[in-house]
């Protein structure tokens, strides 16, 4: 098991059973995909699809394919067992990046393994391992609305952060932190536990980043707890 975002299930495979892998991932170090893991393995379960691997990762989902361990490690599993399907709970698991999404998407026709998006019921191969035209149109669709959606958030928190600017400097009070506020060293151990793991396994700060999402300034506050 890969540290946070790749597990093997217990049991082999059947190969008499359609043989699938999850793809999970949240955007911060806050939320947690359990809830993704469960519901689509309760999912699984119900269709009589074997999972044999979960991927899951917390990362932001405009990062590159490259910047993606979750997806790197998909991608080999894929390439190097017989999967039949990749499933996610909604399209915007895949990625915020339309074009990065749809390389993804490329690379599993390829090996002639269909992505099945659970919410839509949508599959981007037919039963005969063919693309699938229609779902192909709607993914692209529902990648691009995902894509709005990131840019709506990030517009409505920078006109957030704005008109707070704009009223403190309207009142004249100072802003972010009271001066005396100081998180403890052990507030930072907690916070960071994954971060500081990272560290003292030897991972760049540019990796720990893509995993956790993490700014590289505060890891480099972070190295001093190693």
């Amino acid at each position: 098991m890969r540290i946070g975002y790749v597990q093997n299930m217990d049991f082999q495979a059947d190969r008499n059973m359609v043989k699938v892998v999850l793809l999970c991932r949240v955007s911060t170090e806050k939320q947690s995909y359990e809830r993704q893991v469960n519901e689509l393995t309760d999912f699984c379960n119900r269709m009589e699809w074997q999972v044999v691997k979960v991927f899951a990762n917390k990362v932001s989902g405009k990062l590159s394919i490259e910047e993606r361990p979750e997806i790197q490690e998909l991608i080999a599993f894929v390439k190097e067992n017989e999967i039949d399907k990749v499933c996610c709970l909604e399209i915007s698991r895949l990625g915020r990046n339309t074009l990065e999404a749809l390389k993804v998407i490329q690379l599993l026709n390829e090996h002639k393994v269909s992505l099945y998006i659970k919410n839509y019921n949508l599959e981007t191969l037919d039963e005969n391992k063919n693309v699938n035209g229609m779902c192909s149109l709607i993914t692209t669709i529902l990648l691009e609305i995902a894509a709005l959606e990131r840019l709506s958030v990030i517009e409505r928190v920078s006109s957030g952060r704005a008109q707070y600017i704009a009223k403190c400097k309207e009142t004249g009070k100072k802003m972010g932190r009271p001066a005396s506020y100081r998180k403890s060293d052990e507030e930072y151990k907690s916070q960071y536990a994954k971060e500081i793991s990272l560290l003292k396994r030897g991972y760049s700060l540019r990796n720990i980043r893509a995993i956790t999402g993490t700014a590289i300034g505060t890891l480099r506050k972070l190295a001093k707890y190693l």
